[in-house]
């Protein structure tokens, strides 16, 4: 599948708006915002004044900050967000080690990190600098509390940094707000290129369309609404003015009885590809949610070559399963039970299935002979492409439920992706 932009940009007073609203934006899609600093570096008053509300606690205390603090919110004129507050970088001892693993998990979903330094002693903030810029991550220098200094000390202290970065300085104080004006209209230009631009459905369908969604409402389905992906593939189609319709698995064949013609695509839940493709109308186009979702969010091209060591396992095999929710165990759980069963139907009981989920995620994949990541819609692309990257550099075969399934049932060569 041909993967399509559009800008999500829209022009403002202050500049240019990435997203939509609030209400309508979830946190995967959010530019995600890192800050990163020492302990006592003025980070959370920072965040605090940056985004005009009581995000951080804020305390003379070292160390105050432990957890990274995930907030979303909308600031103008960046649009929707989610600011993350981390802990000093520079924080000792054995919980300190834990705060920084945190502390680097942050940095693994960063979309733009802005790197706030307090003092002329900056080793470890340039550490820092050059990890994000050799992760091709926009990052910003910030000076911060600058009604500390005279304007000639900081200008002094602006111009050293510009020396090491090559890059703009930002000068700023959270107690008198100076600067923070400024450094958002930077922070603008900073934003990734492309950044909201890229669509789920692509270039499969446009105005006027029909698309039929099969929504199965079984035991996994939260009761009395959608999971994300729908939730999020419906409202696109919507706005590309697509006639959609849904039904479940069960009233498929009575829906598309009461058409007139086939629809141009259908979009299935990827566990019931088989009955779905069997039922087709010949002319309409198959895909599933989680399909779309390894274009959207991920890396398509390789979980499809990562699909391919599915029909080479053996009974020895280790699989990896990795899932984003952090949900209860549901009864026929996919990731917990469908597939694992399908793949020991297929290659014998033996075969060995590690399920994780959230951000427990191994740093050594290199036990595991495939990992198959859900469709991550609970996470940021920047945070997907950063385990596939992982994945790739340790040399592991990579798909996605979606794209497994298919490839499982037999119908991933006939199904658009």
């Amino acid at each position: 599948m041909k993967n399509k932009y559009r800008s999500d940009k829209k022009e403002t007073k202050g500049g240019t708006q990435m997203g939509t609203t609030l209400q309508e934006t979830p946190s995967g899609n959010r530019l995600h915002i890192g800050i990163f600093g020492k302990t006592n570096s003025g980070k959370s008053a920072f965040i605090n004044a940056f985004s005009g509300q009581s995000v951080s606690i804020v305390a003379d205390v070292k160390g105050t900050t432990t957890d990274p603090v995930y907030k979303a919110m909308e600031i103008a004129p960046l649009g929707p967000c989610v600011l993350i507050d981390t802990a000093g970088f520079d924080d000792e001892g054995e919980l300190g080690a834990m705060r920084m693993e945190k502390t680097a998990l942050a940095a693994q979903k960063t979309e733009l990190a802005l790197i706030v330094f307090a003092s002329e002693d900056m080793e470890k903030e340039l550490e820092w600098f050059r990890y994000f810029q050799e992760k091709k991550t926009p990052v910003i220098p910030v000076v911060s509390k600058s009604d500390l200094r005279s304007d000639e000390e900081n200008q002094e202290f602006a111009e050293k940094l510009r020396e090491q970065t090559k890059e703009k300085v930002c000068i700023v104080s959270a107690k008198t707000g100076a600067g923070i004006a400024e450094l958002k209209e930077w922070m603008i230009r900073m934003v990734p290129e492309g950044f909201g631009g890229r669509t789920i459905t692509g270039d499969l369908v446009s105005e006027g369309e029909v698309v039929l969604l099969v929504m199965p409402q079984d035991i996994q389905a939260p009761k009395g609404r959608l999971i994300l992906p729908q939730v999020q593939t419906m409202r696109e189609l919507l706005d590309k003015k697509c006639i959609v319709l849904s039904t479940t698995t069960d009233k498929l064949v009575e829906a598309l009885d009461q058409l007139k013609n086939p629809p141009k695509l259908i979009i299935t839940d990827s566990q019931v590809f088989d009955y779905v493709y069997d039922h087709k109308p010949t002319e309409s186009l198959l895909t599933s949610f989680s399909v779309l979702f390894a274009d959207y969010k991920g890396d398509l091209d390789y979980y499809k070559e990562g699909a391919k060591k599915l029909m080479n396992l053996s009974s020895d095999s280790r699989v990896l399963i990795a899932e984003c929710c952090t949900h209860a165990p549901l009864k026929e759980d996919i990731g917990r039970e469908k597939i694992p069963r399908m793949l020991k139907k297929k290659y014998g009981e033996t075969l060995k299935v590690t399920v994780v989920s959230g951000t427990d995620y191994p740093k050594d994949l290199t036990p595991y002979d495939l990992i198959i990541q859900c469709g991550a819609c609970m996470f940021n692309r920047k945070y997907v492409l950063h385990r596939i990257q992982q994945a790739k550099d340790q040399g592991v075969a990579m798909t996605n439920y979606g794209v497994a399934i298919a490839q499982l049932k037999g119908i991933l060569d006939k199904i658009v992706c």
